[in-house]
């Protein structure tokens, strides 16, 4: 990487095709971080939600974590949008925020198959979910929902 003076005075940096300044370098890792501890707090309200849910209303854990997981992804759009992203709540970003939600979905079942079919035990499984989706999801929504 080389470091250079910007016309504006800050270091730019060579990343690829791309100069990346070290303002915009600290905004994608306020995102990230951001982003990180929006995932943290979905998921222990999905699991509140399922928790509650199976104790108070049904005591059947799809439904429950169906549920968890619509609340779940209310929250993180919300969330995401306003405070990891500091956007604005738009149809448009709705729109694309779901259909990553609906990719990370797809790709975890298939990292979690593959796991499987390798003869992985399962918790394998679930810790290369846990390592591939929210980076798969933070890097569309960074560079595609949100632009």
């Amino acid at each position: 990487m080389d470091g250079r003076q910007s016309p504006g005075g800050s270091e730019r940096v060579r990343a690829g095709a791309q100069t990346v300044t070290a303002t915009e370098r600290a905004a994608l890792i306020q995102r990230g971080l951001r982003f990180a501890v929006t995932g943290v707090f979905v998921t222990a309200l999905h699991a509140l939600v399922a928790v509650l849910f199976i104790n108070f209303v049904s005591p059947h854990p799809p439904l429950a974590n169906g549920v968890a997981f619509v609340v779940a992804t209310v929250v993180s759009y919300v969330i995401n949008t306003t405070w990891s992203f500091s956007a604005r709540l738009h149809g448009k970003t709705l729109r694309r925020f779901l259909l990553v939600s609906a990719g990370g979905f797809v790709l975890a079942m298939l990292v979690a198959w593959a796991a499987q079919l390798a003869g992985l035990h399962y918790l394998a499984g679930i810790v290369a979910v846990a390592l591939t989706i929210p980076a798969f999801t933070f890097v569309l929504h960074n560079f595609w929902t949100y632009r």
